[in-house]
């Protein structure tokens, strides 16, 4: 149902009572966002909705069809209350317009956090979970420039090039959407990172409150993370990877595509490769995003240094198993485009005389290459 072109007759809820009619209408079994929409704008009122549903049920062939009952919504909003969570209403002045102009915008929204940000210029920023150091450098590089340039950015929370858009962005502004409910952190290892977004940035899902994310929350997931954008950027994705679901949507939405380039043989990037082929923008820092999107300049902002890795003692003897994530991980980030090793060290934030020495074993296994100018790249 396309809400932007036909403004509908609805008007937000202010009062406890209008937030809970609103729950109890949107989480009442088969009514989906769509029938959301139509009862409201036939009703204009989210009680007489409620009360036309067993009518329609009934005339759809369900019988002893019951709505979602009160005492159900009212727990969701202690729980919301209790988490500090807030929820912002399709059609209220906090709620986003970008959000609002998608054919299938969510009706309600939990959030945590600043609730500013939503009224500020917003870019999106997806990639693959397994990234290399080189996708990991860009999605930084990305993130940070175009922070400084004032866009916020936006993305899924997960690992990899999520996790290094909103580390690198939590000073100048970030959202994360979750795919359960806000006070549901997956993966459970960015539950710090969460708690910062929360204090910094903000966090929001149109799930319940405690709901636990499920494989279908993910793709709906995604369309809220590039409807909340005036652009997605796909750093690094595979053939078949959710990146690409992002990117479907941001082009159904109308909104700009836009890609990382990354080596043919690299099935990261594969994702990324056919969407320039199809003519998404090509992406090569920041100011290639700025300037697809209309900015013809970027505030001039000194670049810090990156953290050094500070010297460690002896590293302490390591089992089998932990040496053995410690070469996945190595490889997990290099590709067959050359990767500096120094760059790859301070990635995975290990001592660097652990980190060397199973370098060398991977190069004498013949499962990397090492290149002129300490590079490194996958064999």
């Amino acid at each position: 149902m396309d809400t932007s072109s036909t403004p509908l007759p609805l008007t937000p809820p202010h009062s406890e009572e209008d937030f809970l009619a609103w729950l109890r209408l949107l989480r009442s079994r088969r009514v989906g966002i769509s029938t959301f929409f139509r009862l409201m704008a036939e009703t204009g009122d989210a009680s007489a909705a409620l009360a036309r549903l067993p009518e329609m049920a009934n005339a759809s062939g369900v019988s002893n069809y019951v709505v979602c009952p009160a005492d159900i919504a009212e727990d969701e909003l202690r729980r919301g209350r209790r988490a500090g969570a807030r929820l912002v209403a399709w059609g209220s002045p906090e709620y986003p317009d970008l959000l609002a102009a998608i054919p299938d915008p969510p009706p309600l929204l939990w959030t945590l956090g600043r609730l500013d940000l939503l009224g500020r210029e917003t870019i999106a920023i997806v990639g693959a979970r397994n990234a290399s150091s080189l996708g990991l450098r860009m999605a930084r590089s990305l993130a940070t420039g175009l922070g400084r340039a004032g866009a916020v950015t936006v993305s899924g929370l997960a690992r990899g090039i999520d996790t290094i858009c909103h580390q690198a962005s939590l000073e100048t502004g970030t959202i994360a959407v979750m795919a359960g409910g806000v006070d549901v952190v997956y993966p459970s290892e960015n539950a710090v990172l969460a708690r910062e977004i929360e204090e910094k940035g903000l966090i929001l899902s149109e799930q319940p409150i405690g709901m636990q994310p499920q494989a279908r929350h993910f793709p709906r997931r995604n369309r809220i993370i590039s409807g909340l954008a005036r652009g997605t950027v796909v750093v690094e994705a595979a053939a078949k990877s959710g990146s690409l679901i992002t990117a479907r949507d941001a082009l159904d939405q109308g909104r700009e595509v836009l890609a990382v380039p990354g080596h043919p043989f690299d099935a990261r990037a594969s994702g990324c490769n056919m969407l320039i082929r199809d003519g998404a923008t090509l992406v090569r820092g920041p100011e290639d995003v700025l300037a697809a999107l209309g900015r013809t300049e970027m505030r001039p902002h000194p670049v810090p240094a990156a953290p050094a890795v500070p010297a460690a003692p002896a590293a302490p003897e390591r089992t089998l198993v932990e040496t053995s994530k410690l070469h996945q991980q190595i490889l997990d980030r290099l590709g067959p485009s050359p990767t500096s090793e120094d760059q790859l060290i301070r990635d995975l934030r290990q001592p660097t005389k652990t980190v060397t020495a199973e370098i060398v074993a991977l190069e004498l296994d013949g499962r990397i290459l090492r290149q002129p100018g300490g590079m490194l790249s996958r064999n």
